[in-house]
């Protein structure tokens, strides 16, 4: 049945859509189903496809297929592809489709892997700075679809250099004996091809262009990160943000393209990091035995507090690597940062305090409740202080701050309020 709506969503040339039909089939019934459509539907289904499904494909379909459509993507995805395939078959398909092609791509696998460079198309079309707006337009619809966008058009120099970039709404509305030079957008700065792929994306989503062009060190236009290309890293860059932040390694991959084992590997080394650092608690109970025997109510309170902890410390986290994710603070903000989430933990804890003061002290007494109520001011400042230094610490030292989880975080803040709540015990009853 699956099959049979993709091929009619083929049929009508919805192609993105009978994509994501396609991938709740098997892979073999994926593959069956693009040998049998025509090169040209095969093709237009296969870039829609996400790169895990296309690996699967590829290692299924005849080689001929395989070929027209390995050849069929633009340099950018292409690259995507084979960067998950083994060495030996990315070599084969290299080598198996035309000299063009494989310059273009074999230019793109030279860059870091997660640079801009990577993810850059170089089927561009360049403008003269000397150019009229009447032959920019001549040019455009005699070359225009041998690139991946005319929306932006990067201008260079006779050596390539580049000068700016004109958006074709300016060429169009323009007299047509204005010099392209004239219209050159001033807000659209060059990306270094070495430049990190999420910061690439950001300035694209920061400017609201469609394009953003991609130089050498020497400043020669090298090509265009598009906007669906910075879209897409932005995606997998919060993909893998959000799995760090549940203690999981990110899959890089749609779910069900994923193994089992594969899917347990993600999450066991996280497991098995926690529960050592989870030894911490136990240790701090022991060290604290005693006072537990001679105030037995004290531990009643134990869950309430480190779960209290481990939530405002999580919440910090969270929001620092968010913040971080988006530029909207850096390292170099680090004290000021520390002071305001420790003065926004104080807030929070006073708040809890002062509501859970009555009730614990007609449970518990008046001194148990001075106990909770200071344990909880003092935890939750704590807490929001270090939820927000270890993500910010993560990236001065070239660590993603997403490894600073919510379950690390969590996991720490229990041990050490254990520790404030005893020592704050003591101090009160003893």
């Amino acid at each position: 049945m699956e099959m049979l709506e993709v091929q009619q969503l083929v049929e009508q040339e919805q192609f993105a859509l009978a994509a994501e039909h396609l991938s709740r089939l098997t892979p073999d019934e994926q593959a069956e189903l693009l040998e049998n459509l025509s090169d040209n539907q095969a093709a237009d289904v296969f870039k829609f496809m996400d790169t895990a499904y296309q690996e699967h494909a590829v290692r299924r379909l005849s080689q001929r297929r395989v070929l027209r459509l390995v050849e069929s993507l633009d340099p950018d995805d292409r690259v995507r592809l084979l960067e998950q395939m083994p060495a030996t078959l990315a070599r084969r398909l290299l080598t198996g489709i035309s000299p063009t092609e494989r310059r273009m791509t074999s230019e793109l696998l030279g860059y870091p892997r997660e640079s801009a460079g990577r993810y850059m198309t170089p089927e561009f079309l360049p403008l003269a700075p000397t150019q009229t707006v009447r032959d920019a337009l001549a040019q455009i619809r005699e070359k225009g679809r041998t690139a991946e966008t005319v929306y932006v058009l990067p201008v260079v120099d006779d050596e390539g250099h580049f000068l700016g970039v004109v958006h074709l709404r300016e060429l169009v509305m323009s007299e047509p004996d204005t010099e392209v030079m004239d219209l050159i957008d001033p807000g659209i700065e060059p990306i270094p091809a070495t430049e990190d792929r999420e910061r690439a994306a950001r300035l694209i989503q920061s400017t609201d262009t469609l394009a953003a062009p991609v130089v050498d060190a020497q400043g020669r236009l090298l090509g265009l990160v598009t906007v669906d290309d910075a879209m897409d890293i932005l995606d997998r860059e919060g993909e893998e943000d959000l799995a760090r932040a549940g203690g999981a390694e990110p899959l890089n991959r749609p779910y069900f393209s994923v193994s089992v084992l594969r899917l347990a590997g993600a999450r066991v080394v996280w497991l098995l990091a926690l529960a050592v650092t989870a030894v911490l608690t136990v240790n701090v109970l022991k060290v604290f035995e005693e006072t537990l025997e001679t105030v037995v109510t004290l531990a009643l309170f134990i869950p309430l507090l480190i779960d209290t902890g481990g939530n405002s410390g999580a919440q910090s986290a969270t929001t620092l690597v968010r913040a971080m994710s988006v530029g909207e603070v850096e390292p170099s903000d680090f004290f000021r940062i520390l002071l305001r989430e420790a003065i926004v933990g104080i807030l929070l804890g006073s708040m809890l305090a002062a509501i859970s003061m009555i009730p614990v002290w007609l449970f518990a007494g008046k001194k148990i409740a001075y106990v909770v109520a200071l344990t909880l001011v003092v935890i939750c400042g704590w807490a929001s202080a270090v939820g927000a230094a270890v993500p910010l610490a993560a990236r001065r030292i070239g660590i993603d701050p997403a490894v600073a989880s919510a379950p690390f975080i969590t996991t720490l803040i229990d041990a050490t309020g254990l520790i404030f709540y005893f020592l704050i015990a003591r101090a009160i009853l003893f």
